[in-house]
C-alpha cells in the first residue's frame, strides 16, 4: 500500500479507562495493557495497524504528560517530538486543534487521522482502504470525513450518523448527528439503512479542519493561535502548559462536527470494538465450552458466561459461577455481575469515595 508524504496519524491516548477498573489505572490504563491476550498492548496493536500508510516518524501520540515515558517505552520507534502531552484532560476538541496547529506547522498540505489507541479492529486491510478513500478524498476537497460504522445491532451505547446522497465513491454526505438513544429510536435507526455508528475515527486536511475551529470553536482556535510561531519548536509545551487548561472542555463533535456543513462519512464494516467496557472485551476473547473467557491459570468448574483474569504466578479456583466478571490484580480484586458492568464507573467513585486515590 502506497505511503503519501503528506499523511499524518495522531493517536489518541490520555483516557484513564475507568469503566476497566481495577485492570486500567490512572497510573497505567488500558490502551497500556494487554488486554487481548496477544502479547501487545492496544496502543501497540493501534501503532502497527497504520504502519503500511505512514511511516513511524508521522505518527503522534496525543496523551497526557504522565504518561510520556510509558509511550516511548512501549513504541521505541518514534521520538519525543512526537508526543503531544497535554497538561490538562480537556476532551478531544483542544486536543485535535493542538494537533492540526502543529501539523499544518510542520507541513502545510497535512492530512491526518484521528484515532483512538484502545479500539479493536480485526479487518485491518479493510479499515485500511476505508482510510485512503477518505485521505484521498480529505486532501481534495474542503471536508471533514468521519468514519461511520455499519450497525450490526441496535446499540444504545453509541451516537449515530445520519447520511444522505454521495458525494464520491464510497463517500457520503452527513445529514446529522444523533445523540445515544433509547432502545426504540436504536431500532428505528438501524431498520432505516439510513444511520451508521459514530465511532470517533476522523479523516481531515489540517488546515481545512483549522478553518473549522475558527467558524465554529473560535474560543479554541483563538487560544492556540497564540502558539503559531513555537509550534514543533522548544518553546512549544511551555506555551501548552500555561495557554492549552485555559481551552474549553468540550469534544470535537460538539465543537466543530455537530455544527459544519462540510462533514462527510465512508460508511464501512470492519470488524471493530471501542472495547469500552469488561463486556465488550468478553466478547472479542475466545471462549471455552462453558462460554467464560479465561485469562490466567483458571480452572473454573460449573462455571459459565463469565470472564475471569487472573495474574501470572496465581491460580485460581471458582465453582458455580455465572455471567460475572472477575479481576484480580496484586491489590485489588473486582467481583461484579456481568449484567451490571456499567455500573463499574459509578462503583469506583465509591471506592475513591471510601479510600481516596490509592486503588485508582
Amino acid at each position: 500500500m502506497s505511503t503519501h508524504q503528506h499523511t499524518y496519524v495522531a493517536i489518541m491516548a490520555g483516557g484513564v479507562g475507568s469503566r476497566f477498573w481495577p485492570g486500567s489505572r490512572e497510573a497505567k490504563p488500558k490502551q497500556f495493557l494487554d488486554m487481548l491476550g496477544v502479547g501487545k498492548s492496544l496502543l501497540r496493536l493501534t501503532f502497527e495497524r497504520f504502519l503500511p500508510i505512514c511511516p513511524p516518524e508521522r505518527i503522534f501520540i496525543v496523551t497526557n504528560a504522565m504518561y510520556r515515558d510509558l509511550i516511548l517505552e512501549q513504541l521505541p520507534e518514534i521520538s519525543a517530538d512526537q508526543l503531544l502531552c497535554e497538561p490538562s484532560r480537556n476532551n478531544t476538541a483542544p486536543c485535535i486543534a493542538w494537533t492540526a496547529f502543529k501539523l499544518a506547522a510542520l507541513d502545510e498540505n497535512a492530512n491526518f487521522i484521528v484515532a483512538s489507541s484502545d479500539h479493536i479492529i480485526l479487518k485491518e486491510q479493510v479499515f485500511l482502504e476505508k482510510v485512503q478513500t477518505a485521505l484521498a478524498f480529505a486532501a481534495n476537497h474542503n471536508a471533514l470525513i468521519t468514519i461511520g460504522l455499519e450497525p450490526s445491532r441496535p446499540d444504545t451505547g453509541y451516537g449515530y450518523i445520519q447520511f444522505g446522497e454521495e458525494a464520491d465513491a464510497g463517500i457520503r454526505k452527513v445529514l446529522r448527528f444523533a445523540e445515544k438513544p433509547n432502545l426504540a429510536t436504536a431500532r428505528e435507526y438501524v431498520d432505516s439503512g439510513e444511520y451508521l455508528w459514530n465511532a470517533g475515527i476522523f479523516i481531515w486536511n489540517a488546515r481545512n479542519v483549522l478553518k473549522a475551529y475558527q467558524t465554529h470553536a473560535p474560543e479554541i482556535y483563538t487560544i492556540l493561535e497564540k502558539g503559531m510561531d513555537v509550534y514543533n519548536t522548544p518553546d512549544e509545551q511551555a506555551f501548552i502548559d500555561t495557554w492549552y487548561p485555559t481551552t474549553p472542555n468540550i469534544s470535537v463533535d460538539f465543537a466543530i462536527m455537530e455544527k459544519a456543513d462540510n462533514v462527510y462519512t465512508v460508511p464501512a464494516e470492519f470488524g471493530w470494538s471501542d472495547l469500552g467496557t469488561w463486556a465488550s472485551l468478553f466478547v472479542e476473547l475466545n471462549k471455552d465450552e462453558n462460554d467464560n473467557a479465561l485469562q490466567g491459570n483458571i480452572i473454573a468448574l460449573d462455571t459459565d458466561n463469565s470472564l475471569i483474569r487472573i495474574p501470572e504466578g496465581k491460580l485460581a479456583l471458582v465453582k458455580d459461577i455465572s455471567d460475572y466478571i472477575i479481576v484480580d490484580t496484586p491489590d485489588v480484586l473486582m467481583i461484579y455481575p456481568k449484567s451490571k458492568e456499567q455500573e463499574v464507573k459509578q462503583a469506583v467513585a465509591v471506592v475513591k469515595e471510601k479510600t481516596g486515590t490509592r486503588f485508582l
